[in-house]
């Protein structure tokens, strides 16, 4: 496969950032929903934001109060019996058997704004911060779809009751209209096709399931893109692949003459995260046509191997112009990067699926 890695890279990295709350440092700017706005290149940054401790053994947990509309933090001592500060994203009750009881960071959605796709500058305030009670361990993951001159958001909504995604339409990028809650949890990685199927809106969703089954892709529709409903397995795992551990959607479809194109992410059960291809039929995209069996995009350069999360590429969006993509993704869950590559070349890659 034929990439074109922007020199620029990483686009984005914290240290572009200026944190939203004093006393806090930002440890992410990741996983960008994109859209065209004009002659404006957007990314819907995914920023996260840690506190800083008072002291060496403190750990600070970040948590929005829907009730009051304010930011509380939770401080703890490394040493409190009660609690497992192994992992430095979360922060566990020990006799609780699943799940974590806070996040040591708070994510939100800020725009970063480029004219030449290459070179951008941020807004200083979130474009979509915590804003009810599905919300209180913060916004992650936006992504973006366009229908006309509307804009559709749908995002990773994170509090006590577990992983939502939410939906939010706009017109200008400065203020947005609340749709509600889409997927009940735990879900993740939905992507929403970007024009009607047969009468259907259709969108990718993955279940995190907890007990029977795997991290795969299914497919939904919906008459309003609200209501979703018709829920279909698409695409699983894969044994001794480079999707062995899990798979989730990557960028909105993209429509071509051979049929609807999807780009997503696939990872090793060592959390190693490359990007895939599948082709659904353009009348029933239940139908999987063909699918790659080795990666289109996978960590190679530096900083898409080393960062808070090492070995991970994680495809967010593209700006198509004909054959070629413009391709924005996450590297290391830490910052952005661009690359271009062509959707024959990707077409050509696909082999025939084998479930």
């Amino acid at each position: 496969m034929n990439i074109y890695r922007y020199e620029e890279n990483p686009l984005i990295t914290p240290l572009d950032v200026k944190p939203f709350h004093e006393g806090f440092e930002v440890i992410g700017a990741f996983n960008g929903g994109v859209a065209k706005y004009g002659d404006e290149t957007l990314l819907l940054l995914r920023v996260a934001e840690k506190p800083i401790p008072s002291h060496e053994n403190e750990v600070v947990a970040p948590v929005y109060d829907a009730e009051n509309d304010e930011l509380i933090l939770h401080r703890f001592d490394v040493s409190d019996p009660d609690y497992d500060f192994e992992d430095p994203r979360m922060i566990r009750r020990k006799d609780k058997l699943e799940g974590f009881s806070y996040l040591t960071s708070l994510s939100y959605i800020r725009i970063a704004r480029s004219k030449d796709g290459h070179h951008f500058t941020l807004d200083e305030k979130p474009f979509l911060y915590p804003f009810n009670e599905y919300q209180t361990f913060g916004i992650e993951d936006a992504r973006v779809m366009q229908l006309g001159n509307t804009y559709y958001v749908n995002f990773s909504a994170v509090s006590e009751f577990g992983v939502t995604d939410a939906l939010v339409t706009t017109t200008d990028f400065e203020s947005y209209e609340y749709l509600g809650n889409i997927f009940a949890p735990e879900n993740k990685d939905v992507l929403l096709f970007p024009e009607k199927i047969n009468g259907k809106y259709y969108a990718l969703h993955r279940p995190s399931l907890k007990s029977i089954g795997e991290l795969d892709i299914w497919l939904a529709s919906s008459p309003d893109l609200k209501s979703w409903g018709d829920h279909k397995h698409l695409l699983g795992v894969r044994p001794d692949s480079y999707d062995s551990g899990r798979v989730g959607g990557g960028c909105t479809p993209i429509k071509t003459e051979q049929g609807w194109l999807i780009l997503y992410h696939g990872a090793t059960k060592e959390h190693r995260y490359v990007m895939g291809a599948a082709l659904l039929d353009l009348s029933d995209p239940s139908i999987v046509l063909r699918r790659t069996h080795t990666p289109i995009l996978e960590p190679e350069a530096d900083y898409e191997k080393n960062g808070f999360f090492g070995d991970v590429v994680f495809a967010c969006g593209v700006i198509q112009e004909g054959d070629m993509l413009k391709m924005y993704y996450g590297v290391a869950d830490t910052s952005m990067a661009g690359c271009e590559l062509k959707i024959s070349d990707i077409l050509h890659q696909l082999e025939v699926e084998v479930k």
